[in-house]
């Protein structure tokens, strides 16, 4: 799995935080962060769905 590294401010990095660990949702930050950006790509899809944007292949 190919690994990229970003920037994020700390407000940012402070709200996942509080949703990883043991009390949280997710095991660590990577899952977490690869469940958001899971979630808004469908998001988009579908508003790209709804304006006619997709291409048949997807």
């Amino acid at each position: 799995m190919p690994k990229i590294s970003v920037e994020v401010p700390q407000e940012l990095l402070d709200d996942l935080d509080d949703h990883v660990g043991g009390d949280g949702k997710f095991v660590n930050r990577s899952e977490a962060i690869r469940a958001s950006v899971r979630k808004t790509l469908d998001q988009l899809d579908e508003i790209d769905a709804r304006h006619g944007r997709l291409d048949d292949e997807q």
